[in-house]
């Protein structure tokens, strides 16, 4: 079984420099083989092969003039983006012809400079240290281990989110928990004041973050609305939303990660307990 871990790292400004670097990188080659599938399928063709987009957008890309600076950066992400591409595609045509549980996927969309940056690196374009992890042509990066990691990564991607922090996400094989059998039962009622209530009578309270932090988002959300699109103002009131939502005050989790702890926590209580669960909302 997969699992990914999410570590916090702190480039110096050199590194920054060349992380953009290779975003835009990623970023104009998934673009480049996006538009050409697009024009493509108008033209009535089929969209091209993993392969032939790579050969096209990658390797005869770096002999051009206006695309030569794509062998500044590593090939490994930019392969791995068009993989990604091809992927996205694959699910969105599934998800059409009815062969894809769960809800419709959308066709991949452009990618722009102001989302979410990924991009990530295989065996072979990073190296984990003691104290450092090793990323190709961009260096050795800081980073906190908040855990260790179980297994060596296959996989790691870099990431820069919208308040402009860096992470690292190792994908590691783990093998799953085996929890010991009990001939128990419980019932659960889920609800909205208490979370859960169990048919023995034990209940659970929902954990409430957003409680103390709701009114200032709305503030916050309410300087951006008065901001005109594509100024520095803009930027700075969207900077300073995406700041509070992803972490401003440390002392409080995140509310991504209260609410998965949450949920882990009790669920392995209570499985811990009953083996043989039955929900009632």
């Amino acid at each position: 079984m997969k699992a990914r871990f999410k570590y916090r790292i702190y480039p110096t400004l050199g590194q920054k420099y060349r992380l953009a670097r290779l975003f835009g990188c990623v970023r104009v080659v998934w673009n480049d083989s996006l538009a050409c599938c697009q024009e493509k399928y108008k033209s009535g063709e089929k969209k091209p092969i993993n392969s032939e987009l790579q050969k096209q957008f990658i390797t005869q890309a770096k002999k051009t003039e206006y695309r030569e600076w794509l062998s500044e950066v590593s090939a490994i992400p930019l392969q791995q983006s068009l993989n990604d591409l091809n992927q996205a595609y694959q699910n969105f045509f599934k998800s059409t012809q009815g062969k894809r549980k769960g809800r419709p996927v959308k066709p991949p969309k452009f990618k722009t400079r102001k989302s979410r940056q990924t991009a990530r690196f295989t065996k072979g374009g990073f190296k984990v240290g003691q104290h450092k992890v090793y990323l190709a042509k961009i260096g050795k990066l800081k980073i906190v281990w908040s855990r260790e990691l179980p297994n060596v990564p296959s996989s790691v991607t870099i990431i820069k989110d919208s308040a402009n922090r860096y992470f690292l996400s190792f994908v590691v094989e783990i093998l799953p928990e085996t929890l010991p059998k009990t001939d128990n039962s419980v019932g659960i009622d889920l609800g909205i004041k208490t979370f859960a209530t169990l048919s023995n009578g034990q209940k659970f309270d929902a954990p409430k973050p957003l409680k103390k932090r709701i009114n200032k988002y709305r503030k916050l959300s309410k300087s951006l609305s008065k901001k005109a699109k594509g100024t520095n103002r803009h930027e700075k009131a969207r900077l300073k939303i995406a700041k509070f939502s992803y972490g401003m005050l440390r002392k409080h989790a995140k509310l991504k990660d209260t609410r998965i702890d949450f949920l882990h926590k009790l669920s392995t209580e209570i499985i811990r307990e009953n083996q043989t669960i039955v929900l009632e909302v």
